[in-house]
C-alpha cells in the first residue's frame, strides 16, 4: 500500500507554449509534484482517460479547443466533477474570469505567473478536493440515499444507494450524469427555488412506491445536497409489531434500522428526537434479545422475508 505521507500529487499542465510547459514542469517537480503534460485540449482529454490527475493547470486560450471548452468536457464525466481546474491566461477581464468559473474552474491566475502564489493556490485546492472526496466516500459508506445537483439541476453525483434506487424506480432512464427523470427534476427545481422555507416536498408516486425528496444543504456555491426517502405504507411495521411483540413506534424504528438509517435520520422521518429513537431502540434490543443494531436489523429482515 502507498504511504499517503509519501504520495506525490499529480498535476496535469495543459498549455501550447513550450516555454511555459518547461518552466512549470521544473517548478512543480521541484515543489514535490508529479507532472503530466498536454499541449492541447484533445491531448488533455485523451491523457485523463488513462491517468486521472489530482489537479489541472489549464491555459484558457489555445489553438483548436479552448481551455474553457476542454474543462467543460472534463466535467461531463461523473468521476471528474470534483477534479480542480485552475485556469492560466493573460486575459483578466471580468467576462473571461466568469467564463472560466462557469466552465467548471475553481480558480483563475493571470500570466506572468507568480510562482509562490500559484503553489499556494494549488495546495489549497488540493486540500479542498481531498476533503470533498473524503466527504463523498464517507457518505457512500453510510449507505445513505443522497444526491447533489448544481443550481441548474444537473446531477453532479449520488451515493451508490441513491443510484440503485433511481435505477429501480426508473429502469428506462439512461445513466447520464447530466440527466434526471422528469418527475424528480420538477421536485428538485421547486426545492431549489423554495430553499429552507420548504425543505421537503410531498411524496411522488413511482410504480406504486412513494418517494419523498428533501433538500439538506448547500455544499458549495453551485452544489446542493438532497435526500431521497421511500415512504412505506405501514404493512411492514404491522408485521414486525405482531411477529416480534413490539409497539407501533418500536416497529417503525426497527424497520428504518433495517433500511440502514441512523438515529438522526429516523428522528427526522418520524418527527421525534434522536434521543427518543435511541430509547425505543434500547427496548427493541431487550425484546429481541440482541445487543446491537446489526443483529436487530438482521432479525427484522428475516421476519419480513417470511
Amino acid at each position: 500500500m502507498v504511504n499517503e505521507a509519501l504520495r506525490r500529487d499529480t498535476i496535469m499542465v495543459v498549455d501550447d507554449t513550450p516555454e511555459t510547459l518547461g518552466f512549470l514542469t521544473d517548478t512543480l517537480d521541484h515543489a514535490g509534484f508529479t507532472v503530466l503534460i498536454a499541449t492541447d485540449g484533445d491531448s488533455a482529454l485523451d491523457l485523463v482517460d488513462q491517468i486521472t490527475p489530482d489537479l489541472v493547470l489549464m491555459d484558457a486560450v489555445m489553438p483548436g479547443m479552448s481551455g474553457f471548452e476542454t474543462c467543460r468536457r472534463l466535467k461531463r464525466e461523473k468521476l471528474l466533477t470534483q477534479l480542480p481546474v485552475i485556469f492560466m491566461t493573460g486575459l483578466s477581464q471580468t467576462e473571461h474570469v466568469v467564463e472560466g468559473l462557469a466552465a467548471g474552474g475553481v480558480d483563475y491566475v493571470t500570466k506572468p505567473l507568480v510562482i509562490d502564489e500559484l503553489l499556494a493556490r494549488i495546495r489549497v485546492h488540493l486540500a479542498n478536493a481531498r476533503v470533498a472526496h473524503g466527504t463523498h466516500v464517507a457518505l457512500d459508506a453510510t449507505g445513505r440515499f443522497l444526491l447533489a445537483t448544481d443550481r441548474s439541476g444537473r446531477l453532479l453525483w449520488c451515493t451508490p444507494k441513491a443510484r440503485q434506487l433511481l435505477a429501480e424506480l426508473f429502469p428506462a432512464q439512461n445513466d447520464n450524469t447530466a440527466s434526471l427523470p422528469a418527475a424528480l427534476v420538477e421536485q428538485l427545481t421547486q426545492l431549489r427555488q423554495e430553499g429552507t422555507r420548504s425543505p421537503t416536498r410531498p411524496p411522488i408516486n413511482v410504480g406504486g412506491r412513494r418517494i419523498e425528496i428533501s433538500m439538506l444543504s448547500a455544499l458549495g456555491p453551485d452544489e446542493l445536497l438532497f435526500r431521497l426517502t421511500e415512504v412505506v405504507t405501514g404493512n411492514e411495521e404491522q408485521v414486525l409489531a405482531q411477529s416480534l411483540s413490539l409497539t407501533g413506534r418500536e416497529s417503525e424504528v426497527l424497520l428504518w434500522i433495517s433500511r440502514g438509517k441512523s438515529n438522526r435520520e429516523i428522528g427526522e422521518i418520524l418527527t421525534i428526537s434522536p434521543r427518543t429513537v435511541n430509547k425505543h431502540l434500547e427496548q427493541v434490543f431487550v425484546k429481541l434479545g440482541v445487543e446491537n443494531r446489526a443483529s436487530a436489523a438482521a432479525r427484522a429482515v428475516r421476519t419480513l422475508a417470511r
